[in-house]
This record gives C-alpha cells, structure tokens and sequence, in this order.
C-alpha cells in the first residue's frame, strides 16, 4: 500500500423501504456502499493521525454494512420466486395470479433476501419497458412503481391495510373512506403505477383466532385478483394459523387457500378456493453432513473476505474448529452470524487485538431483547443459542487445510 486511503462518506439514514420513493431509493443504491480497502497493521500505522481515525470509522461502517451473501437457501427461493413474479408480469389473461409465500425463522434474512431478488426483477423490467410505464395515463410517466412493499401493521385490519398500501403510493385518501372504497383506491394504485408485485412482509402478525385479522386475510387473498403477484414473507407461515383451511397439492406442492368464511367479508366476496400459493422455506444452515459442511464454510469464507481487521489471516472463520463454534453459537442462522461477527470485530478493533479468535467471541452475548421493528410474539425473534459449547469435539466436523487439521503441523 502506499498509504493512501479512499474517501469516506458516512452513510445517511435508513432507508424507508415501506414508501415509494424509499423503495426506488433502495433499488438503485443497494449496492452503492463502498467498503474500506484492505491495510495489514503496517500499511495502518504509516497513516497520520487522522487518517488512520478516518480508516478506522469506514472499518466499523464496513462491519455494519456486511453485504448479503447468496446461500443454497436464498438461491432456491430466488428460482421459485424469480420464475412465478416474471410468468405473472407476462401474462396477458385477465386471471387471478399465484403468489408466493416465503417462509423461515427469525433473523434467517428472508426480508433482505426477498427484496434483493425483487429489485433485481425490476431492474430487468424498467430496462426491458424501457423504464416508463407503456400503461400510464398523460402527464403521470413519473408514477412507474412496478414493486411495491408494505408491513403488514401489528395489528392489522382490513381498512389499516388498505392505508399502509395507500401510504406507500403517497396516495391521499379521507379518513372516513369506508372498505370498499378504499379497496377500489387501492386497486387504482397497482393499476396506475404499474405494479406488478406487491410484498407483505411479517405477515404472520395475522392472529387468526381474531375476526379483524381473518377478515384481513380475506382482503389479502383478493388482492390476487388485481393483477399483480402477491409475495407474503412471514415467520413459520405453516403454523401460523394462515393455512389453517389451505390444502397442498402432493404433485405440485402448492397450496389452495380456503376462505376464512363462506359469508361476505365487509362487502367483499370471500376468497375462492382456487387462489394458490408456491410455499418456500427460507431456513438456517445445516451441519449434518459433508456438503452441509462445505456450505456453511463457504458462507464463512465469504463474511472473513469482507472483514477489514489489521491482522486478519486467511481462515481466520473457516478453518480448524471455528466453522463448528460458529454454528453452535448461531444455529446457522446467518442474522446471528451477522451480529456475532460484527460485535466480535467491534470488540477486536477496540481492545487491538485485529482478529477474531473463540476466545474473543465468548466474551460476546448475541442480545436480541428490544429489537426494533419485530414482533417477538409473532416469533420474528428466535432463541439464542447458549454461548456454552461442548468441550468434546466430533472428529468430523474438523476442517481441514493444506496440511491437515487446521493449526496443526506434521
């Protein structure tokens, strides 16, 4: 190195993925965030004062910002959710469109996962319209929004549904609007800005045992007929209660919702039974096997080749025992991979040390009490496994470098 640094722009805030503009801010700036350049200790110490201040501010920015990492899991959902958003938007019939449901534990990246993939969609799809809307009105090209991603509110209801959807569309609408009319604003939306997939996340924050929330369901379920492709990401979607009534068909695996009821919904029909869903499981790394062994250590390869610690080495994660104190600390559930590992740098940076070690991460307690924006209720916050590992380790689960097991010489 020659003792030059790129310059830092500390990031702005977080983006507001649930509006329109928010979105489309996300979408084009996703992969924008510039990490800091790799130094060892020396190349770090033959920088001013100031300098290495700077570079160690980008460090802690880079640990914070870890980029999201393909696995198996991500890349089968991504094939199933790709192919049916893609089948929709092509289809010229006025039909009822299958959705999708995406399914997992907590903190198992199916938000990030799933909106990474969308965007990816809708960046190929303003490129092949040409990014305007071919069905826009006059004067209203601007309001091309082919994606669309709302929360599904704690306590959701019909008509609290409705104005999340409209909020995102920055859409006016009277607070004294009854249902059916704010569905028909809602529908007006999709239709108007081009709309072609319409995500609601933490969608098992529906408890089905509550009417207002089976009669949400209901609306869900007609939005089916809007056109577009209903993508539903929710915690434990299957015993959650929402395929309480459903039926899976053996041969496709896709799921037939019943109604909630056979009686009419706030004005609304309910839902009929051949509105189907794809179901797909977003779920943690696995460690009982050869190839699951190989997968989980090729996702820890590619978190160390993100790290910027001054004294990190090759295999820093990936090699001798740590792959197996990893998974026994997170489960393999990549979100507390993520905290770990981020917590852990923060501690090695501030104490000098510059590398991570199972000693250093003992000493960090994944701490998921108040997490903001989840519902602990609705399962969005799993349980952490113990920092306590066995002491005795299996044979099998030791990996293996050049020379034999990691660490050892011979």
């Amino acid at each position: 190195m020659n003792g030059e640094v790129a310059p830092f722009v500390l990031p702005g805030p977080p983006l507001a993925r649930n509006t329109l503009a928010g979105w489309d801010a996300y979408r084009r700036t996703r992969k924008s965030f510039a990490p800091a350049p790799v130094l060892d200790r020396n190349a770090w110490q033959a920088l001013s004062r100031r300098r290495r201040q700077i570079h160690d501010l980008h460090r802690a920015a880079t640990h914070a910002n870890l980029p999201v990492l393909s696995t198996p899991m991500s890349r089968a959902v991504g094939k199933l959710l790709t192919s049916r958003i893609e089948t929709n938007a092509l289809k010229q019939q006025p039909t009822t469109r299958a959705g999708v449901m995406v399914t997992g534990g907590g903190y198992q990246g199916k938000t990030e996962s799933v909106c990474e993939i969308i965007a990816t969609f809708e960046d190929r799809w303003r490129e092949l319209l040409g990014h305007i809307n071919p069905e826009a009105l006059a004067g209203t090209r601007d309001l091309h929004a082919p994606v669309a991603y709302v929360q599904t509110p704690v306590t959701a209801k019909p008509k609290s549904l409705c104005k999340a959807i409209l909020s995102f569309y920055d859409a006016p609408f009277h607070v004294k609007l009854d249902l059916p009319e704010l569905i028909r604003l809602v529908a007006d939306c999709l239709h108007d800005h081009g709309t072609k997939v319409l995500i609601l996340d933490d969608i098992t924050r529906l408890r089905m045992h509550r009417a207002d929330d089976q009669d949400t369901l209901d609306l869900i379920r007609a939005f089916m007929s809007m056109h577009v492709t209903l993508v539903l990401v929710g915690v434990n979607i299957q015993a959650s209660g929402l395929l309480r009534e459903g039926l899976r068909d053996a041969a496709t695996g896709q799921w037939t919702l019943a109604s909630a009821s056979s009686r009419r919904v706030n004005g609304l029909e309910a839902t009929q039974t051949e509105r189907r869903f794809d179901l797909v499981e977003l779920g943690p790394f696995r460690y009982g096997s050869s190839a699951d062994i190989a997968a989980w250590v090729r996702h820890l390869t590619g978190v160390e080749n993100a790290l910027r610690l001054l004294d990190a080495r090759p295999g820093m994660l990936s090699t001798g025992t740590m792959p197996e104190y990893l998974y026994e600390r997170t489960g393999g559930v990549v979100g507390l991979l993520e905290r770990l590992i981020e917590d852990g740098c923060r501690e090695a940076m501030d104490c000098g040390q510059e590398h991570l070690t199972e000693a250093l991460l003992d000493t960090i307690a994944i701490d998921l009490d108040g997490s903001p924006a989840r519902d602990a209720g609705a399962g969005e916050v799993p349980p952490v496994p113990s920092r306590k590992r066995a002491v005795a380790k299996r044979g099998r689960n030791t990996v293996f470098d050049d020379r034999g097991p990691a660490g050892e010489t011979g």
